[in-house]
């Protein structure tokens, strides 16, 4: 696989410096990206520089992931309008643990000549004194020079906020030391990243060429929007985090589901493996029948499953079908609950005590007086004799019927649909 033509084709690559392609051709090369492990999960932003890593990796090439222990002590200017928070070294340590388990999913780490390697900043800047980096680094670069990048020009000229502070405007060199380190230590001669970071990556080339005169590479990706200007990866409720704990499976399917034909088109190629032929087949299809969102729904699936696991794809497939009439009883008590309750975040709640479900509960009870779901026992009758009344996706035939225990979804909750679309949850406590 020639890794510049497969980016190319995926829309991959916004910047590539001379040479590169031809240092790629030549031999087996090691190149590496940055992530500043400001949390402790990675969010769908830093799904681009990974895919990066993992076509260079099947391309025969030697991934290396940074895990920033230095540069996220001091935050990164680039496409920031303010400083951020600085985090403890415990937290970083913390975040950086947490960061490695989620990049063994994409990289092989088998210790091959090009396995993934992952290795961290703080190693090679703790033992560095000041005054040793400003004699050994610093004089390498100009002040003219770091004064002429992007990411310096426009937090100077944002004179509404806070300006830019000294520990911002030396990340750049800190970044173009660690290419130094690698290119010295580990034979890195190329450095990739999102468009944003080319003047951090251009330092650092420059950094090698200067002090060792040596010659070193740069490619980056384009930033990743949405059709409508919107932000990548950004919903109402912030990123869409890779960790469960912070998006779940369910949501995480949705998020890919529900872009927009434009953007799957874009996506399916920058976030799946399937090539070129496959995606060109795909789209044709699609475009027959966009109402059927094949492309969508193969973008959700795929992602999904990489990110997660084929039968958390399998479950939310189904937590999905539950709003669209085609769940059972069956397919409820599978989901777990913090799909269960994504699946109906923001539908109207009510807890009743549990004692009432360990003895039984009429349902006309249950619905017009315990929850007032029902403003009346005849408004309950006549939506039932309509057949407009399910709980916990069966219909209910007789206003008599008694609600047990048994009901309980997870032994703690009873689905309520009235009519088509309107959900109720009922919780039990106590």
């Amino acid at each position: 696989m020639n890794f510049i033509d497969e980016l190319k084709w995926r829309g991959m690559i916004k910047d590539i410096m001379p040479g590169t392609e031809e240092q790629l051709q030549k031999e087996m090369t090691t190149a590496y990206v940055g992530i500043d492990p400001t949390a402790d999960s990675l969010h769908i932003g830093h799904l681009v520089s990974i895919m990066l890593l993992k076509h260079f990796q099947l391309a025969g090439h030697k991934p290396i992931i940074v895990l920033g222990g230095a540069t996220g002590m001091i935050g990164d200017p680039s496409g920031k309008s303010e400083e951020r928070n600085l985090l403890s070294e415990a937290t970083l340590k913390h975040n950086q643990a947490r960061i490695k388990n989620q990049l063994t999913k994409f990289l092989d780490f088998n210790g091959n000549k090009n396995s993934a390697e992952i290795v961290n900043n703080l190693d090679w800047m703790k033992n560095i004194t000041f005054l040793e980096f400003i004699r050994d680094i610093g004089k390498h670069i100009t002040v003219n020079y770091m004064m002429a990048k992007d990411s310096v020009k426009k937090r100077l000229n944002n004179e509404a906020k806070s300006g830019l502070s000294f520990t911002e405007f030396s990340y750049q060199l800190v970044q173009g030391y660690d290419f130094l380190y690698l290119y010295e230590h580990k034979n890195c001669k190329l450095q990739m990243g999102g468009s944003d970071q080319w003047g951090n990556i251009i330092t650092g080339t420059e950094l090698i060429r200067r002090k060792l005169n040596g010659e070193a590479f740069a490619i980056t990706c384009p930033l990743i929007t949405k059709a409508d200007g919107g932000k990548f990866g950004k919903t109402e409720q912030g990123n869409v985090w890779l960790a469960k704990k912070y998006t779940s499976s369910y949501k995480f399917y949705q998020f890919w589901l529900n872009v927009s034909d434009q953007d799957a088109e874009k996506y399916i190629k920058i976030f799946t493996l399937l090539n070129k032929n496959e995606i060109k087949k795909l789209i044709i299809e699609h475009n027959k029948t966009p109402h059927l969102r094949m492309l969508q729904k193969t973008l959700a699936k795929e992602v999904t499953t990489m990110i997660h696991s084929e039968e958390d794809y399998n479950s939310d497939v189904e937590a999905s079908e539950i709003l669209f009439g085609k769940g059972t009883r069956e397919t409820l008590s599978k989901i777990d609950e913090d799909t269960f309750l994504s699946v109906f975040e923001g539908v109207p709640q009510f807890e009743i005590n549990m004692n009432d479900f360990v003895t039984g509960i009429n349902v006309t009870e249950l619905l017009t007086e315990k929850t007032k779901i029902f403003a009346s026992k005849g408004e309950l009758r006549r939506l039932i004799s309509g057949g407009g009344l399910s709980i916990n996706k069966e219909k209910i035939t007789d206003a008599n019927s008694i609600i047990d225990r048994s009901w309980l979804i997870d032994d703690k909750y009873i689905l309520v649909q009235k009519g088509k679309k309107n959900y109720f949850l009922i919780k039990a406590i106590g």
